[in-house]
């Protein structure tokens, strides 16, 4: 099937549109949760989300995505409720009890999902979907359940932009500015739970996570601000999305959720690794030029050291002295030096190989080095 076909067909076109709602709103709230250093609250309200779809099943008496959708964001937000009170009532600490309200309400999840197995019959058919997605199942209309679920959690971001800026990098300031930093916390992570209610057809409550973290997680390595953080996580979210959706359309028996998660944890792994200044790649040649620096300045002291040893100002080492007193060939630094006017070569007969001594401008780089060592 051709490009032109595929983005044609009925199923791909809303496929494609429900991701992007969902790269959207996860990018957008998923950066303020790795900058709140609430990674793992996107993963306590997906699986808290699971009662919620079995409860709202149970609640409209068949698959009726709307009721499902209500439940999961109302377990979720009771779940994130929970939280807070835990850890500001009690001495848990986060990740405590983010693990306890895990535990206790994907358990109950799983309870009531296999209670709706064994007692509904035919009419809980695909409810088990909610826990790995299933996008194809998506319809027009749940696209506008999506859209709307994702416009109120974007118009609330950028009504209270200010507010939630202070609170999320400073807590202490925003209190003393008298925002209501516990309503601002309780906000954003109910919009989480929002975000993870417009993701649950499309990646499942399993890997919704991995669409609320990994996003933000790469928009992290390329800025320092932010409005550029916040908007290009959101392009990595609706890119993320696109294409998991296009290469499950071209491929057969392709499941759109991970292969959504698996782009998205393809664009972190480029991140980490090639982002100017924070990757990996980048320390690795930092280093590699610091050390380069420090062999070439360990050569030219050691040119200095080996004039004065001698008495000599003008005095000319071979490379093979300096293969002895550093152990390695010095070639490399001793081009670098060169090339920076720092040494000249110089012929000694009646030896042919070249020796080496310090310019004018060499001398002052090793004054300077000694005055920086001194002082």
């Amino acid at each position: 099937m051709t490009l032109l076909a595929l983005l044609q067909d009925y199923t791909v076109q809303t496929v494609l549109a429900g991701a992007v709602l969902l790269g959207l709103t996860s990018g957008v709230l998923g950066a303020f949760a790795v900058l709140r250093r609430q990674s793992l609250i996107g993963d306590v309200l997906s699986h808290a989300a699971l009662p919620g779809i079995c409860l709202g099943f149970l609640a409209a008496g068949s698959r009726d995505l709307p009721s499902l959708l209500t439940g999961a964001f109302l377990t979720g937000t009771l779940a994130a409720v929970t939280v807070l009170w835990l850890t500001r009532t009690t001495r848990l600490k986060t990740d405590a009890a983010l693990g306890i309200v895990l535990g206790i309400f994907f358990a109950a999840g799983v309870v009531l999902l296999t209670y709706i197995q064994t007692t509904q019959g035919a009419g809980q058919a695909g409810l088990d979907s909610f826990l790995f997605g299933q996008a194809a199942a998506l319809l027009r209309s749940d696209l506008w359940i999506m859209g709307g679920v994702t416009a109120v959690a974007l118009i609330l971001i950028l009504a209270f932009w200010k507010e939630f800026k202070v609170a999320t990098f400073d807590p202490g300031f925003a209190t003393t500015l008298g925002l209501p930093v516990l309503a601002l916390d309780l906000a954003l992570t109910v919009m989480i739970a929002l975000a993870i209610v417009v993701g649950l057809q499309m990646v499942g409550v399993v890997l919704m996570t991995a669409m609320i973290i990994a996003p933000a997680a790469a928009a992290r390595q390329w800025v320092d601000r932010l409005g550029p953080m916040v908007a290009l996580s959101a392009g990595f979210g609706i890119l993320s999305g696109v294409l998991g959706a296009g290469l499950s359309a071209a491929g057969r028996g392709l499941s759109t959720g991970p292969l959504i998660v698996l782009v998205a944890s393809a664009i972190v792994t480029v991140s980490v690794l090639a982002a100017p200044g924070r990757g990996l790649l980048w320390a690795v040649l930092r280093d590699r030029r610091a050390a380069r620096r420090l062999r070439a300045r360990q050569v030219l002291l050691t040119l200095d050291r080996l004039a004065r040893d001698h008495a000599s100002p003008g005095f000319r080492s071979d490379e093979g002295l300096l293969r002895a007193y550093h152990g390695t060939p010095p070639r490399r630094a001793l081009a670098r030096l060169e090339a920076e006017g720092l040494i000249r070569a110089v012929p000694h007969g009646p030896e042919d190989h070249r020796h080496w001594e310090l310019t004018p401008e060499g001398q002052t780089r090793v004054n300077e080095f000694r005055l920086d060592g001194e002082s």
